[in-house]
């Protein structure tokens, strides 16, 4: 049987079992010379084979046999380097089909890929590589369809291999069409892209997880630019922390993010532009949501670039870290108030202890000097250095006053007090003492509520506030006296106790401080005015008051802007009467004062006997003692003691500790407490005091009080206390 191509002059001669193998029409041993190795005939009748290596023959045209030795030769043709070729690729399936897709090639690639020898496939329908589904589809049918109507299928999917298992196939499949263009069979070409569908697919499954990630953070504002700043996509935490809808904010300038000032300053041109020329922008500052409200950012963009290097947009993190920056500002804050109040802590602890020992040197001098005034004989020159001494030696008292109100030392009068009333009742002293060329103005709300205070110390207070106000306006000016309702919170950084406050306010138009003197004004000494023109004890003092109240003392102040001084007085609660008063010391009837035996306690040797020498001046019977123990040891040996007048404060036992133990042993001999220092115990109450330091004629006015009792009972009268047995 013969068969052969119409265009080819070759007859070749077939076996009956070839014959029914090979459809007709054959293709001319030109065509498809490079299938001799895939094909061999399995009759023994055929001239034509494919075995060169059993030497078998084939036909030439003129049906001549040639010996397939010269088959090796003719790889040297253009064909035979092409068979070669084909033969070589293992990396890909090369394979033919004819027109109804029987295999009818098979290269060492297809081999490999889906583990079919030659003989177990050629003669195969190709359908057999697809999966069933896949079969039951029809897809191979419409693969043969499309290629033979459109010139060409492509596509990918997953194939079968002889063992079962599937791979990711890259299939593309060309007709072959004979000269009349009628479709004689195909070329099928196939690549196992597995490895690449599994990288594909975990990246897919990466990009996925990235992308729920990233919708899933709530954080943070997590979104793309592109090169001109343009919002590509759009998170959770975007829409939440900047209030606008991923349709609402695709596709728009990122600037409106932006405050007004940050647009026209540039500042969204700049944050791009250094991420393009560094890489990386990282800045904190206001911005803006969809509402118009404000929140502190932290903002961080990333150039992000393809392989070339060429910028293809940026990647913009931002954070809403308002409540951050409010506590990190709030722990400054109270890091600050904290640092301060140890530094006024320490200063007021040296003035302090400088102001006792001041006072007790003051207390020699002036008592000293009131008994040497006494004895003088008729000098007038004498006398006025004497008085002069004197009132030198009241001018440092004052001062050591000042010291200890700024230690929150002194002693206070705290009464309730109307401020707008306390105000008014100092109007002339204010305008007498600032001129004509300051005006005063007051603001003061209805209703607004008492304070508790000491109303001496506060009109000292406001004074010193005017002065200095007006000494900061030297061509004249405003001072605004006001005040209004403040309610201090819990866990405010300002230390103070929650509750209600009034707030008073001393402010001036004058030329401000600058920050290095605001942060040095409270300190003792510092002042800015000339010699002799101010001790730099007047905002201390304005301070001890404040703090010693309960309250707080705050300035603000700014170069050319003016100061305004900031009073807060805890309000009183209980609101007893506006004026309320010490009550006055009963008093003995004139010629009726009686003589008394007093026990004088101080540890200072020259206070000690100050004390005695002013208690024998005025007649009573005066003992000393240097210290608690001492006096008790008097006591218990001489039991005509009236009255015991002792310090406060002395090593190894107080003067509270003394007066304890004598109301223990002796519960109605009344004790004095005589100390310059208002911080002594609660536990206090119900024992007079004498400050120091204290005058002649205030310790015979107290010493008045004392009336011997028949027998060894004594009472001592004085201020809101009474007796406790």
């Amino acid at each position: 049987m013969f068969r052969k191509n119409a265009d080819c002059a070759v007859r070749i001669e077939l076996c009956a079992p070839c014959s029914a193998h090979h459809s007709p029409p054959y293709l001319c041993h030109r065509v498809d010379a490079y299938l001799y190795s895939a094909h061999h005939c399995i009759g023994t009748d055929c001239t034509y084979t494919h075995n060169a290596v059993k030497g078998e023959s084939a036909v030439e045209p003129n049906d001549r046999p040639v010996d397939l030795h010269d088959r090796h030769d003719a790889s040297t043709t253009e064909d035979g380097r092409y068979r070669l070729l084909i033969e070589a690729v293992t990396d890909y399936a090369i394979y033919m089909l004819d027109a109804q897709g029987i295999v009818s090639s098979w290269n060492p690639g297809a081999q490999r890929f889906k583990g079919y020898v030659a003989s177990e496939i050629v003669g195969q329908h190709f359908s057999r590589f697809y999966s069933e589904e896949d079969q039951k589809s029809g897809l191979p049918a419409r693969a043969l369809e499309t290629a033979r109507r459109e010139g060409k299928f492509e596509s990918e999917g997953w194939r079968v291999r002889k063992d079962g298992t599937r791979f990711w196939a890259y299939v593309v499949i060309d007709p072959i069409r004979a000269p009349s263009g009628e479709v004689v069979g195909y070329a099928k070409i196939t690549r196992d892209l597995t490895e690449r569908k599994k990288s594909e697919a975990f990246l897919k499954t990466s990009e996925e997880q990235f992308r729920l990630l990233v919708q899933g953070v709530t954080d943070y504002a997590i979104y793309m630019l592109d090169p001109g700043g343009r919002v590509s996509n759009w998170n959770v935490g975007a829409q939440r922390i900047k209030g606008y809808l991923p349709h609402e904010i695709v596709g728009a300038h990122f600037s409106r993010f932006y405050t007004d000032e940050d647009r026209d300053a540039g500042e969204p041109q700049k944050a791009l532009a250094k991420a393009a020329q560094e890489g990386r922008f990282e800045k904190e500052g206001w911005r803006v949501r969809k509402d118009g409200t404000r929140f502190w950012a932290h903002v961080v963009v990333d150039a992000i670039r393809a392989d070339d290097g060429s910028l293809i947009g940026f990647a913009k993190i931002t954070r809403d870290i308002t409540e951050r920056r409010e506590a990190q500002q709030k722990l400054e804050k109270t890091r600050e108030v904290l640092l301060q109040a140890q530094k006024m802590e320490a200063i007021g602890q040296l003035t302090g202890g400088i102001a006792h020992d001041f006072n007790n040197l003051l207390m020699a001098v002036l008592g000293s000097l009131e008994l040497a005034r006494k004895r003088l004989p008729a000098d007038e020159r004498l006398a006025a250095l004497i008085n002069n001494a004197i009132l030198g030696a009241q001018r440092g008292a004052v001062l050591t006053k000042r010291m200890l109100a700024f230690a929150r030392r002194q002693e206070l009068n705290a009464q309730t007090i109307h401020i707008p009333d306390l105000v008014r009742g100092m109007t002339d002293l204010l305008e007498r003492s600032l001129g004509q060329s300051i005006s005063i103005e007051t603001r003061f709300p209805l209703g607004l509520k008492p304070i508790r205070a000491d109303g001496n110390q506060l009109e000292m207070a406001l004074l010193n506030l005017a002065v200095n106000a007006r000494d900061a306006m030297p061509d004249g000016g405003e001072i605004i006296l006001s005040a209004q309702a403040a309610v201090i919170p819990e866990d405010d950084p300002s230390g103070l106790k929650a509750g209600d406050y009034v707030r008073l306010t001393v402010s001036d138009s004058g030329k401000g401080m600058d920050a290095e003197t605001l942060n040095r004004a409270m300190e003792p000494f510092f002042t800015t005015k000339g010699p002799g023109k101010g001790t730099g004890l007047g905002l201390p003092m304005v301070h001890g008051l404040a703090e010693q109240s309960g309250g707080r003392f705050n300035l603000r102040s700014r170069v050319g802007e003016g100061t305004t001084a900031e009073l807060l007085f805890p309000v009183d609660s209980e609101a007893v009467s506006a004026a309320k008063h010490p009550r006055p010391l009963a008093a003995v009837a004139e010629g009726q004062h009686p003589l008394l035996v007093v026990l004088a306690v101080d540890d200072d040797d020259l206070v000690l006997m100050n004390t005695v020498a002013m208690l024998e001046d005025l007649g009573h019977r005066a003992i000393g003692a240097s210290s608690g123990a001492a006096a008790l040891e008097i006591l218990r040996q001489d039991n005509a003691i009236d009255v015991v007048i002792t310090d406060q404060v002395m090593p190894q036992m107080t003067g509270l500790q003394l007066a304890k133990a004598i109301r223990s042993e002796w519960p109605k001999l009344p004790v004095i407490l005589a100390t310059g220092f208002a911080e002594t115990p609660a536990s206090a109450h119900g024992y007079a005091r004498l400050s120091k330091p204290f005058t002649q004629a205030e310790l015979a006015e107290l010493l008045k009080t004392v009336q011997p009792m028949p027998g060894k009972s004594r009472v001592l009268k004085f201020p809101g206390a009474s007796p406790k047995a």
